[in-house]
């Protein structure tokens, strides 16, 4: 079963429900994606039933904005707890201190943090919302006479961005400082299954343009990122789905590999993959696979096969945030035409109402591992070369 809700259903995933005939729980949202003739539904009653009937019914969802459904409807599964664990990131912290007993972190509410004594915290580290989402509110803190600036930002992009997702998504009432791990970041599209094995649908690495960026600009998947990776990420998601006790769960996990080899989580993200549709997506484009497809189905990559002939390329999601320092609404027009330009093979473009949203949309790249400038280049911008006000 699938569960459909806001912000955005890429035509992909619409593509994928309809050949695969995948069982779409009816909600105001999915009425609005499809027409009941097009795509029949199933009502919350026919859910609730199958799950009831059948312990290990699989569930996806595109977006975190159906926690709260999940909470009350499936509250006779184990599915809230689990999402509860994930999502607050004080708590997932709690969940792995046996495994990184000397990690720092600490919970501060919102209203506390300009009045809050860094002066003691292990430098550097990061500072974000509890339960949050996009890289939203998140900052490092390298010295303690950062920290006034850094929560008068926050508070700022807290005003602007609080309304656009439900509190199950981002909740800015609490926020956990958390030592700054170093090294190279990854994202994983996984699953686990019925017997809490994990299976990787897709390993991609997070650029940066700087150790103060935090922003989601560039993901790129290739042979390389996920043969070097493959075995090691296998191995830390089935210890800490051990530890979390997870079955029949889809994830997207964040982690850094530090300079030790070390893998360390950052986040997860539960019932789903990369939000906005962008990583899952991604696979198709790089793997010609489909994720969707095989977690519902169970099915498992055989990534020999699908990486024989991938030796040079490298494919990349871009996340075009706002970063222009305009608000949305000031914005008159976004070049999107002159932003393709700048890419040796852009494979799809998909635009975003930024009247609405603090991101302009995404595009999905092909390039070679010796011809990566192109990404370096919109890593660094601002982006205020493609607007008009």
């Amino acid at each position: 079963m699938i569960l459909l809700e806001g912000p955005y259903v890429s035509d992909f995933l619409k593509q994928t429900i309809k050949e695969y005939r995948i069982p779409v729980i009816r909600n105001s949202f999915s009425a609005g994606v499809f027409a009941e003739e097009e795509q029949p539904t199933i009502s919350v009653e026919e859910a609730v039933q199958r799950m009831k009937r059948n312990p290990e019914q699989l569930i996806y969802t595109n977006s975190e904005n159906s926690i709260h459904w999940i909470e009350e409807h499936l509250s006779f599964t184990s599915l809230p707890g689990r999402i509860n664990l994930f999502k607050n990131k004080v708590r997932f912290r709690e969940l792995l201190r046996p495994l990184f007993p000397d990690y720092f972190f600490q919970s501060i509410p919102f209203g506390e943090l300009a009045k809050t004594d860094v002066s003691g915290f292990s430098f550097p580290f990061i500072i974000k919302p509890a339960v949050g989402f996009f890289s939203m509110g998140v900052y490092k803190v390298d010295k303690t006479d950062e920290w006034p600036g850094i929560v008068e930002k926050i508070t700022e992009e807290v005003k602007l961005v609080q309304d656009l997702y439900p509190k199950e998504v981002f909740d800015s009432t609490e926020f956990i400082a958390e030592a700054s791990i170093e090294g190279t970041e990854y994202a994983i599209d996984c699953y686990y299954n019925a017997e809490g094995e994990p299976v990787i649908l897709n390993i991609m690495k997070h650029l940066f343009s700087s150790d103060k960026d935090m922003s989601d600009r560039v993901y790129i998947t290739s042979k390389e990122v996920i043969s070097s990776n493959l075995e090691p990420m296998k191995h830390f998601l089935k210890e800490m789905g051990m530890i979390a006790g997870v079955q029949n769960f889809a994830a997207h996990v964040e982690v850094r590999i530090d300079n030790n080899g070390r893998i360390v989580p950052i986040e997860v993200n539960p019932m789903r993959f990369g939000g906005w549709c962008t990583t899952p997506d991604l696979a198709w484009h790089a793997h010609g696979f489909n994720i969707y497809d095989y977690f519902l189905s169970k099915k498992e990559p055989d990534w020999d096969q699908l990486l024989a002939e991938k030796d040079g390329e490298v494919f990349s999601v871009v996340v075009l945030d706002n970063s222009t320092g305009k608000e949305g609404a000031d914005i008159r027009s976004f070049d999107y035409e002159r932003l393709l330009k700048n890419f040796e093979n852009p494979l799809e473009l998909r635009r975003v109402d930024y009247k609405s949203y603090p991101l302009f949309g995404f595009v999905f790249g092909q390039t070679r591992s010796d011809q990566m400038d192109e990404l370096f280049r919109i890593l660094t911008s601002d982006l205020t070369e493609y607007i008009r006000l």
